[in-house]
């Protein structure tokens, strides 16, 4: 039986987690801002965590096209990442390919440069399983 793309992505972004410490939820989301995938974390809940939330996504695609918008208008190329830091932990926002981007929250313990080298290895698997699905869907 064929597996489901979100069953897919939920189980990259498990790994993902499971590799780095630090993650508070990572979210796939669409640059139109809707949720693809979501991970809240081992022993989290959507409720204590809505990492899934409409907002988040929404907040994500608005941050990347802001972003791009920037780099653009300045001559900079493309987005590499977007790092957001708070008194109480972060954001950081990786595109994975030109339709979606991973959005994960991270704690103010989380070791950022290999979150953020883990981060692109993980844009880069969900970039397939995106590309895959589309070729699947067209065939």
């Amino acid at each position: 039986m064929a597996e489901y793309r979100v069953q897919v992505l939920e189980d990259i972004l498990r790994r993902l987690h499971k590799s780095v410490d630090g993650l508070h939820g990572t979210v796939v989301v669409s640059i139109e801002g809707f949720v693809m995938a979501a991970y809240s974390g081992d022993g989290r809940s959507r409720v204590s965590n809505p990492v899934d939330s409409p907002q988040i996504a929404a907040m994500a695609a608005a941050i990347i096209a802001l972003g791009e918008r920037v780099l653009v208008r300045l001559s900079r190329g493309e987005i590499d990442r977007i790092l957001l830091e708070g008194t109480e932990g972060g954001i950081i926002v990786v595109p994975a390919g030109p339709e979606a981007a991973l959005a994960t929250m991270v704690g103010k313990d989380a070791k950022l440069g290999l979150v953020m080298h883990e981060l692109r290895r993980t844009s880069r698997e969900v970039f397939k399983v995106l590309v895959r699905t589309a070729e699947e869907e067209v065939a």
